[in-house]
């Protein structure tokens, strides 16, 4: 896994890395004889001075159709986009929105404070807003074995 600078606050983070297939093997565990075909979520995940952000697209999903689990340093957002209407193949000219059922994990960079973590969703864009705990430097005292 790389490592780069922070620029904001120099402390070493990880780059975030997508873990779909572990996540893909939970979510068939946890639903088993699913059969359906699961699409991979797009997320955008940067960070200000206090907090991780994860935006996605998220259009024509309802809040309750919307899992978030989190999980030591993971994060884990799963759900279904239900089509309204039964459409035949044949009546299609274009079929390129994904419909069924998604997910997508990320490993965090940096700590956070899971019990602050808020998900809200505006014109179909969901934003998980993730505060970043705060390290106390800790003074070690050296003694003096002589």
């Amino acid at each position: 896994m790389s490592k780069k600078k922070n620029k904001k606050n120099k402390e070493e983070v990880k780059e975030i890395e997508p873990i779909e297939e572990e996540a893909a093997d939970e979510y068939e565990d946890a639903y088993e004889g699913d059969l359906e075909e699961e699409g991979q979520l797009s997320v955008d995940v940067y960070q200000d001075d206090s907090h991780i952000i994860v935006k996605s697209t998220i259009a024509g999903v309802e809040p309750d159709d919307i899992d978030i689990t989190f999980d030591n340093d993971m994060i884990t957002i799963r759900g279904k986009r239900k089509k309204d209407l039964t459409i035949e193949e044949e009546d299609y000219f274009y079929q390129e929105c994904y419909w069924g059922s998604f997910s997508r994990s990320i490993i965090l960079p940096v700590e956070v404070q899971e019990e602050k973590i808020k998900a809200t969703i505006k014109n179909g864009v969901l934003t998980i807003s993730l505060p970043k705990a705060k390290r106390k430097d800790v003074s070690i005292e050296v003694e003096d074995e002589n």
